[in-house]
């Protein structure tokens, strides 16, 4: 049986990796993203198991519309990714309010009206499922260098990996969660600046950024069917920087 995923914030970076890497594994993925052009380029790129739509996680119309287009396209979905994210590298006293609540609003808002709602499809149609979280080493350690409303969208988004495992575990719908730290994207050296890399790297304990690949096939595998015990789970794939 063809699985279908749904991977928000997929266009591009992490996101694209994972929906490749889920492709390659016999799924049959849509990318669902608020930058819809680019989102289809991305899935043309990634080959015919993969689609694209248009997808806004602040907004619930935009969440139940998408995944209206999910089913109709291919299905109830077995597994939702929640990738989508913001990341503003400001300083503490820097940050407004406004990008305070925007940041929030994507990262932490986002995750939990796309699950909610996602996971209100599987239980009317009794079938199981799999909900896998995109957090951050930021939101485990209160790390700076994305800002703290970073930070803390992620903490907040481990948090709810917890209550929805809890709510969801009779129903056979397993909340997992991956926390990447520092990875090799272009969009995390855009972010802390191309010129911190090799800071950065001296620090990391594997001497190396981590590999977004690695993050995806963890994805896959918090996604087996026969993961079913692996729930409220955060796994730490951080280039030993946070060991517990």
């Amino acid at each position: 049986m063809t699985r279908v995923a749904l991977v928000t914030g997929g266009a591009r970076g992490l996101g694209a990796c994972i929906a490749g890497h889920l492709a390659a594994e016999g799924y049959r993925v849509v990318i669902g993203d608020v930058d819809p052009d680019a989102a289809a380029a991305t899935a043309r790129g990634l080959g015919d198991r993969v689609s694209a739509l248009a997808l806004d996680v602040t907004s619930e119309s935009s969440i139940e519309a998408a995944l209206d287009e999910v089913e109709r396209l291919a299905g109830l979905p077995w597994l939702l990714v929640n990738n989508a994210a913001v990341m503003k590298a400001q300083t503490l006293l820097d940050i407004d309010i406004a990008t305070f609540d925007a940041v929030l609003s994507v990262n932490l808002r986002g995750t939990f009206l796309a699950s909610q709602r996602f996971a209100r499809r599987l239980r009317a149609q009794d079938k199981g499922g799999r909900i896998v979280n995109i957090g951050s080493l930021a939101g485990q350690n209160g790390g700076t260098a994305t800002g703290a409303h970073y930070a803390a969208s992620k903490g907040g988004v481990h948090t709810l990996t917890k209550v929805f495992a809890r709510d969801l575990a009779p129903f056979d719908i397993t909340v997992n969660a991956v926390a990447p730290g520092p990875l090799d994207l272009p969009s995390v050296a855009e972010t802390i600046g191309a010129d911190n890399i090799p800071r950065i790297v001296a620090g990391l304990p594997t001497g190396k950024l981590g590999d977004p690949l690695t993050i995806a096939r963890m994805v896959a595998e918090l996604a087996r069917p026969e993961a079913a015990a692996i729930t409220g789970a955060t796994v730490d794939i951080n280039c030993g920087l946070y060991m517990r």
